[in-house]
């Protein structure tokens, strides 16, 4: 892909970062399939699996030789592969990978899946999730010779495993996860295997099913359901799993005490059509808005949510206090999904060019709206003026997540602690700053009775503060980017 198409990729995603919600880190997907297209299979379970990464996407497979060819790109999976990229990608199997950023920039040197070399042959590895001790990690293994090609931590543990020593896959990857610290769902890709590891607290997704005399994982079930795989089970928290000709091996990892699965894939992160831990999130959500129509009830003609992720949410408001459930906004679901860099109109009106509000609908009414969460409060008073202009007389704005006031560092890109809006001011002052009648947020204890889950499986970090390991309070998501050197003093010029 050229320069100029990444450059003004790299632009809109940087626009896109500062919209009011918060971005997942990236998707996963890996195939082990004999006679199957697994290139193409790859590249549809990417593309069901869109909505976790958008920046870049790549595929890597193994061909007849045992060597690992991959091809990746910046942009959306559709605008990467093109038919004659997946027909050069010939081999039974293959690992996938959509990109949003959490640790090092949006750029093409950072796309994945990325290949290491080992003493065992290639290693091809796809990674979600965030390192928390990435940087001494890298600083140690560059004292060791590792000339890094990336400013990602995922490319740290690739090295991490290749150089572990250890007769086999699994004793590798065993003995790097020893080292590890947060979060990482991985797919890996070998000459002859396909492996998908999880982090021992379990942090992000990875499920895994079967297709025909094949076997696949992915970050979310409904990549399954696109492929016609049948769902078998998430991979465990510390589990590493083997994909190969004698079909599934599981191997202890590595074990913890405690889970800490983040409660934000049920709020906003995952599809509303993906299971997990047994629970369907289309309904986890629905849960959420009868929650909070029982602990902030309000007056009011009719219900609407912010789309689309917090439409089941809505659903379950207005069933649960008896109000009419209408769409009151049409987003336009194309907003970003473009290489054309928008002019500065454009981007001041951002808001109006994702949403638009229907008058003959708002008009008069007083008006509940459902929104999965508030981040930095940046976009949230463009959406209650839009109504307000559109003729709703009251706007009681109702969130599904409790007040964010923590940054996230496992693979949640959340904004530092002073862009929250949540961290410095009370509920009402934001009440005041967003331009709403009312305003209520979801309590944590209502979020759980929601999803439904014992509350010690989760990860709550972001609303309490408590993290399930100690972290680094500020850490910079650059700073494994390398350091241009420093302009020389200019001279001063002497008449």
């Amino acid at each position: 892909m050229g320069c100029n198409q990444v450059a003004l990729s790299n632009g809109w995603v940087e626009g896109k970062r500062r919209m009011d919600h918060p971005h997942e880190a990236c998707a996963v997907f890996g195939i082990f399939a004999p006679g199957e297209d697994v290139a193409r299979l790859t590249f549809f379970a990417l593309y069901a699996l869109q909505h976790r990464g958008q920046e870049s996407a790549g595929i890597a497979v193994v061909d007849q030789a045992g060597e690992v060819q991959r091809h990746v790109g910046m942009g959306l999976v559709s605008q990467v592969f093109s038919e004659d990229h997946l027909a050069r990608l010939q081999g039974n199997l293959a690992i996938g990978h959509n990109r949003y950023s959490t640790t090092g920039s949006s750029r093409y040197a950072n796309a994945q899946p990325l290949v290491v070399s080992s003493s065992l042959g290639p290693l091809a590895l796809a990674h979600n999730g965030n390192v928390i001790n990435a940087q001494p990690l890298r600083e140690e293994l560059a004292e060791q010779g590792i000339a890094f090609q990336t400013s990602t931590d995922s490319e740290v543990i690739a090295h991490l495993i290749a150089l572990a020593p250890g007769p086999s896959w699994p004793v590798k990857i065993r003995r790097a996860m020893a080292r590890l610290q947060g979060a990482y769902s991985l797919t890996l890709l070998t000459r002859d295997a396909v492996y998908a590891v999880r982090d021992p607290l379990g942090v992000r997704p990875l499920c895994l099913g079967q297709l025909g005399e094949g076997w696949v994982v992915a970050s979310e079930s409904c990549a399954l359901d696109h492929l016609g795989a049948t769902f078998l089970r998430e991979v465990f928290p510390g589990e590493i799993v083997r994909l190969d000709r004698q079909g599934v091996t599981s191997f202890l990892g590595r074990l913890d005490a405690r889970m800490a699965f983040c409660i934000f894939e049920f709020i906003y992160f995952a599809r509303p059509d993906s299971v997990i831990d047994g629970r369907l999130l289309y309904l986890a959500r629905e849960a959420m808005g009868a929650e909070l129509a029982a602990e902030h009830p309000v007056e009011a003609d009719l219900v609407m949510a912010v789309p689309d992720s917090a439409t089941a949410a809505g659903i379950g408001y207005a069933r649960a206090s008896g109000i009419p459930f209408r769409e009151g906004l049409l987003k336009n679901r194309y907003v970003g999904r473009t290489f054309i860099q928008p002019d500065q109109r454009i981007r001041d009106a951002g808001v109006r060019l994702k949403f638009n509000p229907l008058p003959h609908v708002l008009a008069g009414k007083r008006v509940v709206v459902v929104d999965d969460s508030i981040v930095r409060g940046t976009t949230t008073p463009h959406v209650v003026a839009l109504l307000r202009r559109a003729g709703a007389t009251e706007v009681h704005l109702r969130v599904c997540a409790p007040p964010v006031k923590h940054p996230c560092f496992f693979g949640v890109d959340l904004a530092t602690r002073d862009q929250l809006i949540a961290a410095h001011k009370s509920v009402e002052e934001i009440r005041q700053w967003i331009g709403a009648d009312s305003l209520g947020y979801l309590s944590i204890e209502g979020l759980h009775r929601a999803v439904g889950l014992p509350a010690e499986r989760f990860c709550t970090a972001c609303f309490t503060g408590n993290y399930p390991i100690p972290v680094q309070l500020e850490m910079d998501k650059l700073a494994l980017e390398p350091r241009a050197a420093a302009p020389a003093p200019l001279a001063v010029l002497r008449s």
